[in-house]
């Protein structure tokens, strides 16, 4: 008999287990849960009787629907392997599915429970009575975007629509959902409509991605899923600001409508023409009653009579104002004529001075003393006061009444002092 080594001994057990069991099916509870931090998933699969330790690797990990947890019951697809080192058998897992419930229920289930211990469920933004600009998320080609502008076109005509094609369903559908939510976010719309017709669970998978109820719990902009039909509801439904039944339902939870509106401003007119007749009623009644107490009131008989005296008396006044006025006209009389005569007499003499200082005048004319035979005799219109201070060769100029005469001084000859 050959002896082999535990090593040599494991690894022919490794070769035959994996050779036999390539392909495993098995069911059972989960227990010893461990997520690692490399993202491998290590846990024991047991029931009543026997335990199955287990693995499965990132890749795989990834791809779950769900989350394995403690003591939920799976089926798990695999293959049995031997880690040498200890010489246990595990399964390495490839795939896992719920036991006795789906999948996808199992993981919508899940995620709606962890959303809703994070608050997720709690956002509420108020919408406008009347939107102006409203952003709709949806495929360009299905039948709900013309459902929903044929609603919005009998209801409100008022509001804008932009339209951002987006993929609602299949690969890259979450990607493309996530993005154009916050570009919409970025429009400065009162609103946002993430709409889809109906479908299977698989089908709206994509509005239960965690990538797109991140983005709808983010966004400024109100936002309302109106994903399926009424009995489909999906995670955006309880993280958007509300949620509507249909496409459809949506455009009418959010448009005003025009009929409605119409028949509202009908109502207020007639309330409005009601009340201000009603108004106006109570004031003419009041109007009247306190006309006719004025009129029992004797204070205006009194006011009357006070206005006949004050017209009596201000006559009075009048008249003697103008009589005083009179009186003192005829008194002042004498003193205008007394005052007139005095002005008369200090003009003629005032006029009598002025003709003695005109002749005074006229008297010391240069022009008269010219008529003698006297000239004006000036240096450059400067008079020449004293010959004596005149210089020889200087031109000096004569003149009368008659013309001008430039001359030049020759000779100088002063004149004897009379008193000597």
């Amino acid at each position: 008999m050959q002896i082999l080594s535990v090593s040599a001994l494991n690894l022919q057990i490794k070769s035959l287990l994996e050779a036999t069991f390539l392909q495993v099916s098995v069911c059972g509870e989960v227990s010893n849960c461990t997520y690692h931090s490399s993202g491998h998933l290590y846990f024991t699969l047991k029931d009543k009787d026997s335990n199955l330790k287990c693995v499965m690797f990132r890749g795989n990990v990834s791809k779950l629907k769900f989350k394995i947890t403690e003591g939920s019951s799976v089926v798990l697809f695999g293959a049995i392997s031997l880690y040498t080192p200890r010489g246990e058998y595990q399964l390495n897992c490839i795939s896992a599915m719920p036991s006795g419930i789906g999948e996808l229920t199992l993981a919508y289930e899940q995620l709606k429970e962890e959303y809703e211990k994070r608050g997720y469920f709690k956002k509420q933004q108020p919408f406008p009575k009347f939107p102006k600009k409203v952003a709709l998320l949806t495929s360009k080609s299905g039948a709900v975007l013309h459902d929903m502008l044929r609603v919005a076109q009998k209801r409100w005509e008022l509001t804008e629509f932009f339209l951002l094609d987006t993929l609602v369903q299949g690969e890259g559908a979450k990607e493309e959902i996530a993005r154009n939510l916050k570009y919409a976010d970025s429009l400065g719309v009162d609103c946002v409509i993430l709409a889809r017709g109906g479908g299977s669970l698989e089908d709206l998978w994509a509005f239960n991605e965690p990538l797109v109820v991140e983005a709808i719990f983010h966004m400024k902009t109100p936002v309302i899923s109106a994903i399926g039909h009424e009995p489909d509801v999906v995670l955006s439904d309880f993280v958007a600001d509300l949620r509507a039944p249909t496409p459809s339902a949506a455009i009418e939870l959010l448009l005003p409508d025009k009929n409605e509106c119409l028949m509202g401003l009908d109502f207020l007119q007639k309330s409005l023409e009601d009340k201000l007749k009603r108004i106006l009623e109570h004031k003419t009644r009041t109007f009247d009653t306190l006309t006719m107490l004025l009129e029992k009131n004797p204070f205006f008989n009194q006011l009357e009579n006070l206005y006949y005296q004050f017209h009596y008396l201000s006559l009075s006044l009048q008249q003697k104002l103008e009589s005083r006025l009179k009186k003192y006209e005829y008194s002042l009389k004498p003193f205008g004529v007394h005052l007139t005569q005095k002005l008369e007499e200090a003009f003629y003499k005032n006029q009598n001075y002025l003709e003695t200082l005109r002749s005074s005048l006229e008297s010391k004319n240069p022009k008269n003393y010219q008529r003698k035979g006297y000239v004006f005799a000036h240096i450059q219109q400067k008079p020449i006061k004293n010959l004596l201070d005149l210089k020889f060769h200087s031109n000096i100029t004569l003149e009368d009444s008659y013309a001008q005469v430039l001359a030049q001084v020759i000779e100088i000859h002063p004149l004897e002092d009379k008193d000597s």
